[in-house]
This record gives structure tokens, C-alpha cells and sequence, in this order.
């Protein structure tokens, strides 16, 4: 399928407009942006190979492992690797508690200085 190929090249130009971002050890993305951009990224590929275009799933797996890296070394604050998608995760389960709560406890004031995000 011609389509196959249409998305692939896509995928391509992601990876490339996004390389210099993972090379620029100065670039700092948001975690806000770049869990959901990866994850996205995933389900297309998986959602592309169910369907029998492997080009397609190939390239989206690519452009996934590309935010992955962004996500994992680009993002702000001190930590690095893959250990940011938790933390991220957990800030996110802290923020809609508290927005379902209405006020938050001391402890998770202290805790929301310190997210991910």
C-alpha cells in the first residue's frame, strides 16, 4: 500500500526534526509534552502493525524511541533516564487528587515543589 509508505516518510521527518533536540544536552522539554507525544507515539505503532503496515508501525516505533530519549535525558529538573515516565505519572495521579479533593495536605504541597513536570 502506497499508504504504508506516505506514513513512514512522516515518521521519517519526525525523527529527523526531532534529532536535534536529543543531541542539544541544553534542551529542556517539558514532560508534559513529551510522555504524551512517546505514548502516542507507541500506540500508533502498535495500532500500524494490527492493521499489516509494517512500514507504518516502524517508523511511529522510531519516532516513540525518539521521544523516549527525550523524555528520559531532555527533560527539566535533576533526574535523568526512564524513570522520568514514573515520576511524571506519579505527579499527574497527585495533581487530579488534588483537583478531586479541592486542597491538598501539607505533605503533598511539599511533594508537588519536587515534580516532574
Amino acid at each position: 500500500m502506497w499508504q504504508d509508505l506516505v506514513f513512514l516518510a512522516g515518521s521519517v521527518l519526525s525523527i529527523a526534526f526531532l534529532a536535534p533536540t536529543v543531541r542539544d544536552a541544553t534542551a529542556n522539554v517539558p514532560l508534559g509534552s513529551s510522555v504524551p507525544s512517546m505514548t502516542i507515539g507507541a500506540i500508533y505503532a502498535g495500532t500500524y502493525a494490527t492493521m499489516g503496515m509494517s512500514f507504518s508501525a516502524l517508523g511511529s516505533l522510531g519516532v516513540a524511541a525518539m521521544w523516549s530519549l527525550i523524555v528520559s535525558y531532555r527533560s527539566p529538573g535533576p533526574h535523568a533516564g526512564p524513570g522520568n515516565v514514573g515520576r511524571f505519572v506519579r505527579s499527574m495521579v497527585q495533581q487530579a487528587r488534588r483537583s478531586i479533593v479541592g486542597t491538598s495536605t501539607e505533605p503533598e504541597q511539599a511533594a508537588s515543589s519536587h515534580s516532574a513536570d
